[in-house]
């Protein structure tokens, strides 16, 4: 049986998920914490159409997850210092959490060492 991740199983199982465009245009919002967010919700689509793609090999599936994961973790990682960035950080990443994204250890070390700079 092929490797699945954790990942790929969220995206065979998942029902219709859309990522809300509205978080990459967050009110208040830094330029660079936008284009983050518009990175991840890229990377998450293209995890879904990698999963459900017809043919897509054990390797294009952890290369997307890797993707999708690198992409999280940016956000995770980003010192978010205007009251505008820590809301739309804050929303953005409990929306993936309860979507059951954030279950990685490197998560969470990213957002408290984000919350020391």
């Amino acid at each position: 049986m092929p490797e699945i991740t954790r990942r790929t199983l969220l995206a065979f199982t998942a029902v219709a998920s859309v990522v809300e465009p509205t978080f990459a245009e967050a009110e208040g919002a830094s330029p660079e914490l936008r284009a983050l967010i518009g990175a991840h919700e890229a990377s998450y689509v293209g995890l879904h159409r990698v999963v459900h793609q017809a043919g897509s090999s054990s390797h294009d599936r952890k290369r997307a997850d890797r993707i999708e994961q690198e992409a999280l973790l940016a956000i995770c990682s980003y010192p978010a210092i205007s009251r505008g960035d820590r809301r739309a950080k804050a929303d953005y990443l409990l929306t993936a959490e309860a979507r059951g994204e954030l279950d990685l250890e490197e998560h969470m070390q990213a957002i408290l060492h984000a919350m020391k700079r």
